[in-house]
């Protein structure tokens, strides 16, 4: 995954032109990725495009299986295994993505998922993010990115983490992206 090294440099306003430029590359990029991990796990959507595997024991409903992150691009494969986890592989004709920025979907083409055998497991492989590159994040999230980075990398002499809420900035730029779950995460949720 490409970083914006340049662009955090340049939030950070360090000189460059420099012999020595790189020496703190390994740290911006560690604050980097941890304030990337961070906003994903706040906002349930995937910055950077890459691939997930998901396995699950039964359905939550049976024509349609709501995704754990956005967003979604491709369904690349279902399989299903059986309790000797054998692999039965899903025809991709059987099933669909229902895109959505919230909540995305693996739904069934016809009437149902194919049923998941007791003792067994269905694994969906599929693509999430916004794109494959920094480029194609929205400009606020690439910007509470940068923000969360910067304060990590302010902060980083504390000895202990504060544990605090998340800088105000960055809550203010990432909150129409969270996702507001109701009713228990039941079926209509």
């Amino acid at each position: 995954m490409a970083l914006p090294l340049a662009q955090f440099r340049a939030h950070l306003r360090l000189g460059t032109g420099f012999s020595d430029d790189d020496v703190q590359d390994a740290v911006l990029e560690s604050f980097l990725r941890a304030a990337l991990a961070t906003i994903e796990a706040r906002t349930g959507k995937i910055l950077i495009e890459r691939d997930f595997s998901w396995e699950l024991r039964q359905w939550r409903d049976g024509g349609e299986q709501p995704l754990p992150v956005a967003p979604v691009s491709l369904i690349l494969s279902l399989t299903v295994r059986d309790r000797m986890d054998d692999p039965i592989p899903v025809e991709a004709t059987s099933y669909k993505l229902i895109p959505d920025m919230q909540r995305p979907m693996v739904a069934a083409t016809g009437t149902c998922l194919p049923s998941i055998p007791t003792g067994g497991a269905a694994e969906i492989r599929f693509t999430a993010g916004f794109g494959p590159g920094w480029a194609e994040l929205p400009a606020d999230l690439g910007q509470a990115v940068l923000l969360l980075a910067a304060h990590y990398y302010e902060h980083r002499a504390e000895a202990a983490p504060s544990g605090g809420p998340m800088p105000f900035g960055v809550s203010s730029l990432i909150d129409r992206y969270r996702t507001v779950r109701i009713l228990g995460g039941g079926p209509g949720a």
